[in-house]
């Protein structure tokens, strides 16, 4: 079979927007949207981890993924997050998905479960099918309690027409590079972890589905670009630049400091759904430190 690769570059896994009643912050996502497209991302991805798909109901699925659609106008994919540890659930996720307009489906490892690989294997085989459009599926151990093991993936590229590649958070590289070295034409293989991109693409991958390019789609766009052009040198010099960044955003569970950042940006209240809340106070000054390091707030 034949593929055409979904993206190559960086996909922002955006962060949702939410009033202080806890209601969907519409303007606001559609004011983030034109951030991110003005930081030449090459790919948006609503309603995954970052994005709290999993305390949205799925009308509010729905309203963001449309809203993304429609302020994107085909301008880069948008890759619409579609997860469950039901098979048919995920089924039914993916089909609005795909009836909201986007490009294709983001779609975790079945979690809590703790299926065998053959129960991935048709999990994603049955999303894929009942779709009939891209899916990439999304392997985040720390998440899902279960691995998408290499020969997993491998069986689902080679066999499974509509499966277009995976996020890879497992930080296995012997695991990635496997899936490197024997994937089929077309198949992407992209980083789910921001300070693991660099040399996941000097092995070979395609780019990255970000946490940190909504903080910095430029700078980061520019990093994934120049080392998918080889330019290692500029690349790890950037990379360096914003490692901080990478790993504060990660120093409470994520989404919760990066909505942080983004408030301090002034570019949406900082309002969480439970079981999430609010950065702690010892956290706070850390990231503040961090964006003006870096220049973001003043």
């Amino acid at each position: 079979m034949k593929r055409n690769l979904l993206f190559r570059g960086t996909a922002t896994a955006l962060v949702t927007p939410f009033k202080s009643d806890g209601s969907l912050d519409e303007a606001a996502l559609r004011a983030f949207v034109k951030f991110q497209l003005k930081g030449k991302v090459e790919a948006l991805v609503p309603v995954g981890s970052t994005g709290e798909g999993a305390t949205l109901t799925e009308t509010e699925q729905a309203r963001v993924i449309e809203i993304v659609v429609d302020e994107v106008n085909g301008k880069v994919p948008v890759i619409g997050g579609a997860s469950s540890n039901s098979t048919a659930k995920a089924v039914a996720l993916a089909k609005q998905v795909k009836s909201c307009g986007a490009d294709a489906v983001l779609s975790v490892a079945p979690f809590y479960n703790k299926p065998t690989q053959e129960g991935i294997f048709r999990h994603f085989a049955a999303v894929a099918e009942a779709v009939q459009m891209p899916v990439v599926i999304y392997n985040v151990p720390g998440r899902t309690s279960s691995n998408i093991d290499a020969g997993t993936a491998l069986r689902l590229a080679q066999e499974i027409e509509h499966v277009a590649g995976v996020k890879e958070a497992s930080a296995n590289f012997a695991q990635i590079m496997e899936i490197l070295h024997h994937r089929p034409e077309g198949f992407g293989i992209w980083s789910g972890d921001d300070n693991l991109t660099l040399p996941m693409i000097a092995l070979g991958a395609d780019g990255v589905i970000s946490v940190l390019s909504n903080e910095v789609p430029a700078k980061f766009s520019d990093l994934v670009r120049l080392a998918l052009k080889g330019k290692f040198d500029d690349a790890r010099e950037l990379h360096y630049e914003l490692l901080h960044l990478m790993n504060i955003n990660f120093v409470e569970s994520n989404p919760i400091p990066v909505k942080a950042a983004m408030a301090m940006m002034g570019m949406m209240e900082e309002h969480l759904r439970l079981p999430l809340v609010p950065l702690s106070d010892a956290s706070r000054p850390k990231v503040e430190k961090c964006l003006k390091e870096l220049g973001l707030i003043k």
